[in-house]
């Protein structure tokens, strides 16, 4: 179907939060913002993160701007489907160093699920963003059933490749550290590594952190489901050759202040996609501060306007 605009006189207002099966056994939750009929937009989040990681405010913009926003919490997150497979600090450990290793599932099957919650949803193509592992979804999308995406963007996110995107090492004691059980550790432990990820530019509220951090542990936070997500992203194949063979409007953006996945990958990222836009951003981290929503609807939007319209 051609582009539409929606009628601003007779707003949608955003829907209850459903759920799609999207394969045997999996099935995600999900919430869409907007008319229908406007062009769709798959938002595909993060290592760990629910769909609720994308400020309901920003996908209420992205909406206003011509979108049928399409949320979602991944497998093993939020209120989607929790998979089995046990995976163990050696295995994370081997698959850092490169070793081969068997993991419960990959960014394939996560952006499967995408595909199948397209399918539920009734959409043959759709405009995808996805932001840090959600990213990688979103690129591996791209590759695997390049005729479903219609224009790609990519947020704070790398190519797989192992000498771009790394993480600060000043990091690396607050992710290895023993986590402690219960909600209350939770809140505490993440709202203090929002804290070190965040963007130094736009800083946001401690009471905010722990806000957003018991939303997401009320939502159903699950520490082993951490672990597969985890190890699906060590797992995950340099992508940067297939990226190359991409044609679909794609823009990367990332922060100049990500400690969380260094500005590299996005500059890989824009540097295998033929005519991808590189968006860098002074002061943003591995967040997306309010300030800021205003100029990503703006990527998104321009993005999918360099798409073609297909023939009605």
């Amino acid at each position: 179907m051609p582009s539409r605009t929606p009628d601003r006189r007779r707003p949608v207002p955003p829907s209850e939060e459903l759920l799609a099966p999207v394969s045997p056994g999996v099935e995600l939750c999900y919430q869409t913002f907007g008319h229908p009929e406007a062009d769709p937009l798959v938002l595909v989040m993060g290592l760990g993160g629910p769909m609720t990681w994308w400020p309901s405010a920003l996908c209420e913009q992205l909406a206003e701007a011509g979108f049928f926003v399409v949320r979602y919490d991944n497998r093993d997150t939020g209120r989607s489907t929790r998979m089995p497979g046990r995976v163990t600090h050696a295995m994370l450990v081997r698959a850092f160093l490169g070793r081969r290793v068997r993991a419960p599932y990959s960014l394939a099957d996560l952006a499967d699920d995408a595909f199948g919650l397209m399918d539920h949803l009734g959409l043959d193509s759709a405009h995808v963003a996805g932001l840090s592992m959600g990213g990688m979804v979103a690129q591996t999308m791209a590759i695997a059933d390049p005729r479903r995406v219609r224009s790609l963007t990519s947020i704070m996110s790398t190519t797989g490749r192992r000498s771009v995107g790394w993480q600060s090492p000043r990091l690396l004691p607050a992710l290895v550290a023993p986590r402690q059980p219960g909600r209350e550790a939770y809140v505490r432990t993440s709202a203090a590594l929002w804290r070190m990820i965040g963007s130094p530019e736009y800083p946001v509220a401690h009471e905010v952190l722990l806000e957003r951090a018991r939303e997401t542990y009320d939502r159903g936070f699950d520490a082993r489901g951490v672990l597969r997500q985890t190890l699906a992203v060590l797992t995950q194949p340099d992508r940067t050759r297939r990226l190359r063979g991409l044609r679909m409007p794609t823009a990367v953006v990332h922060g100049l202040a990500d400690h969380m996945v260094h500005v590299s990958g996005g500059r890989a990222t824009a540097a295998a996609v033929p005519g991808a836009e590189l968006v860098l951003i002074d002061g943003m981290g591995h967040d997306l501060p309010e300030a800021l929503h205003p100029s990503l609807v703006d990527v998104l939007r321009r993005t999918a306007d360099r798409a073609a319209r297909p023939a009605s």
